[in-house]
């Protein structure tokens, strides 16, 4: 891994999105030096299904030896990243790098994406970034070697990165083109550029991507924050460029990237945006062990980090067991609509039992079609399965039996929803 030099001793760095994954990988990179980290993050509280709070990660940057300031923060709101701004300056007496790492994804074709969804992208992902900057920079002006680091791809303007999930790229696309204007803009000033990484990395969203067997694709959080590094103690007038992990860490004369894997020697999957297109990282993902949420057209629709349909989810996979086979034996297939529409399987028949979404991979016994927000209802038991049958929000077609073993099943789930 890329040493820590002390560049960054007494600098403070303002990062979104912090309280988990990559942005809390680059937090901690930068504490081993020093440095004062702003977590600007909306997690105060524990998620019952992710990782962390903007306070147990600021236990954690202190523990690597930085200064830690929480801060709850929504990117989307004005007022508070503004008052986030000035109690950052007024705590540490200014801002010498930003980081825009908070994201929302959601990939879905034009027709599937609710406009609350596409509101949420683009208002945290290009308007939080913008936003974000502009109140940042009066500050950053007045550093010695500021920065502006966004974490988005190169602009790939293959028409292949924009037809299954139009709304996410132009919403991660308005965070590279952040780059492109500021960091000439400012150039002189700032240095203002994007990171990307080369192969997945494994965060909530990937494993909400990739679904079971995602993780030994994947690269550590720490390849991404080593690469930051690198950039963010390089002088101001490295700017307007959009940088690949992997090429940065390599001009750093790192050779040996298995440290960063999660599983050293199993096949790395290409990220977004770059080489490979859609269908091939399906099927690289599919010939690996995993089982990808999103597939090209119109086919897995539902990739929102935190998604309830993909939450509950996550949860059933988690509790499958041999026993709960033996005693179903049945295969389930949910076709849902609604805001989170698709369709998703529960196999409680072969083996130990599988759970994901797209086709079941036998021939359903039961089939299901219910609004996804009914869905949620009846596994966290506030909607009995029988009660939502006569109420017409529930239509089952199969083996009837098998659905009221179904019912069995969920009243098991509710204490772990």
């Amino acid at each position: 891994m890329l040493p820590n030099t002390g560049k960054l001793a007494g600098c403070t760095l303002f990062i979104t999105g912090a309280s988990r994954g990559i942005g809390k990988a680059i937090a901690l990179k930068a504490a081993k030096d020093g440095a004062n980290v702003v977590i600007a993050a909306k997690t105060a509280q524990p998620h019952p299904k992710l990782p962390g709070t903007i306070y147990t990660a600021a236990e954690e940057i202190e523990a690597a030896g930085g200064k830690a300031f929480p801060c709850i923060v929504d990117v989307r709101d004005e007022q508070q990243v503004s008052n986030a701004v000035e109690q950052a300056v007024k705590r540490f007496g200014g801002i010498d790098i930003l980081v825009n790492n908070a994201s929302a994804i959601n990939l879905t074709g034009t027709l599937e994406t609710p406009m609350k969804k596409v509101d949420l992208m683009l208002g945290i992902n290009l308007r939080g970034t913008y936003l974000t900057s502009k109140l940042c920079i009066p500050y950053l002006q007045k550093s010695k070697n500021p920065h502006i680091l966004n974490l988005s791809p190169p602009l790939n303007m293959s028409p292949v990165w924009f037809k299954n999930h139009t709304a996410y790229t132009i919403a991660k696309y308005g965070m590279s083109m952040s780059v492109l204007g500021m960091a000439e803009e400012f150039r002189g000033e700032i240095g203002v550029n994007a990171l990307w990484p080369k192969t997945a990395i494994q965060t909530a969203a990937m494993e909400m991507l990739g679904g079971s067997g995602i993780g030994s694709q994947c690269r550590k959080p720490e390849i991404v924050a080593d690469a930051a590094y690198s950039i963010l103690t390089r002088p101001k007038t490295f700017t307007g460029n959009f940088v690949i992990d992997e090429d940065m860490l390599k001009k750093e004369g790192i050779k040996n990237f298995d440290i960063y894997a999660v599983s050293p020697g199993h096949p790395l999957l290409p990220d977004f945006f770059l080489d490979d297109e859609p269908e091939s990282l399906v099927q690289k993902m599919e010939e690996h062990g995993a089982a990808p949420i999103f597939k090209s057209g119109k086919a897995q629709k539902e990739a929102v980090v935190g998604g309830p349909v993909a939450e509950t989810f996550n949860i059933i996979k988690a509790v499958l067991n041999p026993e709960v086979v033996k005693a179903t034996q049945g295969v389930y297939k949910f076709d849902l609509s609604g805001e989170h529409s698709g369709t998703w399987y529960i196999d409680l028949k072969n083996n130990s039992g599988s759970a994901g979404s797209g086709e079941p991979p036998v021939k359903a016994d039961v089939v299901m079609t219910l609004d996804s927000a009914d869905f949620v209802k009846m596994f966290t038991g506030k909607l009995k399965p029988t009660m939502a049958f006569m109420s017409g929000k529930l239509k089952i077609k199969g083996d009837m039996s098998l659905a009221m073993k179904m019912e069995k099943m969920m009243a098991q789930l509710k204490p772990k929803l």
